[in-house]
């Protein structure tokens, strides 16, 4: 009988960030952070305006308000429905005849990454729990994760019956048959009136307007991932806990008993022993349970990942020891891909293998743990040299631009930690301080770190509320390395401080 996965979700809010943090059977699998007020998301649409056209690249650049224009191909196809079984009434699509001046409603496929802006399509969609709706598009598709024929015959009809038009079509998410007909038709419904006032407000919002926003981080993981699989969701903010109550009472597909509220006066990550796992995601070295090892490499145009054998040894001979660490590299690598949100092009160099039986084997076993993401994954038969490519959809942010960025003294070649990672290390640690019984903290840090969260406010909720008898003092040191800080309690009454120091808010 097959083990049932324990499966619990955290969520928090503080320092302006959303996180979200899933975790199986103690391990991390996956971790998202967004800003608030959050920026651009997939999903988001926008009444743009053509701005530049070129021809030689069949594409255009469309000014949508935000800080670079957005990318459209001009011949648009529907590769982000690949994932589905489906079928495409019309073949092909006709090529886009845009001009500069155009006003257009556009989509975000891809955030902006970079120097690049966000890629965006004509080909609109609203997702629901159980049904992707799309407006525009011509297509009907299931998901693959939905297997028994019959159900999948069902589903696909009522979909069928449910366009009013051969101009709209729908995709079958994976909850659909854990629904009745008329709540899929109330499904339907909604996302459909959902565009129609998406449609309506685009005629009087001016061009640069965001005309629909997808729902934020909390709520996109409440519908998307959650389900009678999930064993708890621990919320660390009670704001947000109250608006997660709700929409559970809105759904009842959830147990209540299932959300809870985090009381602790640590922080939720560290009291759960997660926040060492997050940082573990900025690692380049992941270390295998049967003491092999991976190397992940970024850069621009792909990830690298090497697979070493490390301490591990085996017991019979080189070929079945090198299988037996390829292999364990296979989970773990699908693993941190969905960890590390990892998207585009990925090679693996595995240890060689003579064997090609055991070639075949890792690849199978890569492709089956790959199918359990959600984001669309390709993986390409190994070569000779046992190197493997794949390609995985990228979706949202990567998990290390939260965690590190390139560092300011080395040219870009190496990485330090993110301003908003040692915000939230500092908030942290001072929780602690103040769960040991302090009434007082001193923390010193790089200036830059504290004038980043005198301005931005990013503790200010803490100071006014849960630290409002507190007293924290913030001393900052121009050789200290931007992630480089230390905080400390004290119940002294009077205290000896340099001039430089400020009390917190």
């Amino acid at each position: 009988m097959k083990k049932e996965i324990k499966k619990e979700w955290f969520l928090d809010r503080y320092c302006n960030q959303q996180f979200a943090a899933l975790v199986e059977d103690g391990r991390l699998t996956e971790f998202q952070c967004e800003q608030e007020p959050r920026g651009v998301c997939v999903g988001d649409i926008y009444k743009g305006r053509v701005v530049n056209v070129l021809s030689g690249m069949n594409a255009a650049f469309i000014h949508c308000g935000l800080e670079k224009n957005c990318y459209l191909s001009t011949e648009e196809t529907y590769t982000d429905y690949t994932k589905y079984d489906g079928t495409l009434k019309t073949a092909e699509s006709a090529p886009l005849k845009l001009k500069i001046g155009d006003e257009i409603i556009v989509q975000v496929t891809k955030p902006p990454r970079r120097t690049k802006g966000a890629k965006v399509t004509t080909h609109l969609s609203f997702v629901g729990k159980r049904l992707i709706y799309l407006p525009n598009t011509d297509f009907v598709g299931i998901s693959r994760k939905i297997t028994d024929e019959n159900t999948r015959h069902d589903l696909l009809l009522a979909a069928e019956k449910m366009r009013a038009s051969e101009q709209e079509g729908y995709i079958v998410r994976t909850q659909a048959p854990f629904a009745t007909l008329q709540q899929l038709k109330s499904e339907a419904a909604y996302l459909k009136k959902l565009y129609n006032e998406t449609l309506a407000f685009a005629k009087k919002a001016p061009v640069g307007s965001a005309i629909y926003q997808d729902d934020d981080l909390p709520c996109r993981v409440m519908r998307d991932c959650f389900g009678d699989e999930i064993s708890a969701i621990h919320v660390g903010d009670k704001e947000l806990y109250l608006r997660l109550s709700r929409l559970i009472k809105l759904r009842k597909d959830i147990s209540p008993k299932k959300l809870l509220m985090y009381k602790g006066e640590r922080s939720m990550l560290e009291s759960y022993n997660i926040r060492h796992l997050v940082f573990n995601a900025a690692s380049p070295i992941v270390p295998l349970e049967n003491g092999g090892s991976l190397v992940i490499e970024h850069t621009e145009a792909m990830t690298v990942i090497d697979v070493n054998t490390g301490s591990y040894i085996g017991s019979n001979n080189l070929e079945e020891t090198v299988f037996a660490v390829n292999l364990a590299a296979a989970e773990e690598i699908a693993r941190q891909v969905r960890l590390r949100n990892i998207g585009g092009i990925v090679v693996v160099d595995f240890i060689d293998m003579q064997d090609e039986a055991h070639r075949l084997a890792i690849t199978e076993a890569l492709t089956a743990h790959l199918q359990k993401d959600s984001a669309k994954c390709h993986v390409l038969p190994m070569s000779e040299l046992c190197l493997t490519q794949f390609t995985r959809k990228r979706v949202g942010h990567d998990a290390r631009s939260y965690l590190v960025k390139p560092c300011p003294h080395c040219s870009g070649m190496g990485h330090v930690h993110e301003d908003i990672f040692v915000v939230t290390d500092i908030r942290a640690k001072l929780l602690g301080c103040f769960a040991d019984g302090y009434s007082s903290a001193i923390v010193e840090l790089n200036e830059n770190i504290m004038e980043k969260i005198l301005n931005e406010g990013l503790l200010s909720i803490e100071a006014k509320n849960r630290w409002k008898d507190k007293r924290i003092y913030l001393i900052p040191h121009k050789t200290y390395r931007e992630d480089c800080h230390t905080v400390r309690g004290t119940n002294e009454t009077e205290l000896h401080l340099p001039e430089k120091a400020q009390l917190l808010y």
